[in-house]
């Protein structure tokens, strides 16, 4: 795993985001508030050690697309406990035809990707800035290795987020796989990136 702050902040609180893949902070970098940010993608290993946790007050979990899985297995994992738990555009099921995307659809973006491919990614997913620098080989190994690792235990999220228009992870797909579940089930009119100018951190977290 890879992780930087995106904000750093004296009040006590952490957002800490599992993000998607191969998009770093460009999904939330409009998004305020938040007090501490840190984002945690590259999902290759789930073992590389993050910042001490400990030290904050209030820490909010916010999944992302292929976040959502990686969040909940590093969850098992590390055992941590969040505060607040929310989903966003994903599932636990990350290579599944029924409540993710397909296995073969994933070799098959990770085994035909270029630089011109991943920019229509991003366009299909509704990134509304430039698509970010990319590692063509980091990040087809990085879904070789979601394939590989599979769906994820539910920690018990508390909130999730499914977009109306997702192209990515499709939003029946998305139904489907959180079709029982104790968490909040919450609808938003965009795309698989659905976060846009002027928002902040609480309104995806309530």
């Amino acid at each position: 795993m890879r992780h930087r702050w995106l904000a750093q902040s004296d009040d006590g609180n952490l957002t800490l985001v599992f993000g998607g893949w191969a998009l770093g902070a460009a999904p939330f970098q409009d998004l305020t508030g938040g007090g501490s940010v840190l984002l945690v993608d590259d999902f290759t290993r789930l073992d590389d050690p993050l910042p001490e946790l400990g030290r904050f007050d209030y820490v909010d979990l916010l999944a992302f697309s292929f976040g959502v899985a990686s969040a909940a297995h590093w969850l098992a994992h590390t055992q941590f406990s969040p505060d607040r738990l929310v989903a966003v555009s994903g599932t636990l099921h990350p290579a599944c035809p029924d409540r993710g995307i397909a296995p073969d659809t994933i070799r098959g973006t990770a085994d035909q990707l270029t630089t011109s491919s991943f920019a229509k990614f991003c366009s299909r997913a509704g990134l509304p800035v430039e698509p970010p620098e990319l590692d063509v080989a980091a990040a087809q190994i990085e879904l070789h290795e979601v394939i590989q690792r599979g769906s994820a235990p539910d920690p018990g999220f508390d909130l999730v987020w499914i977009p109306e228009r997702d192209r990515i992870i499709p939003t029946k797909a998305q139904e489907a796989a959180w079709a029982v579940t104790s968490a909040s089930i919450k609808r938003v009119a965009g795309p698989h990136v659905p976060f846009r100018s002027g928002q902040n951190w609480a309104e995806w977290l309530s």
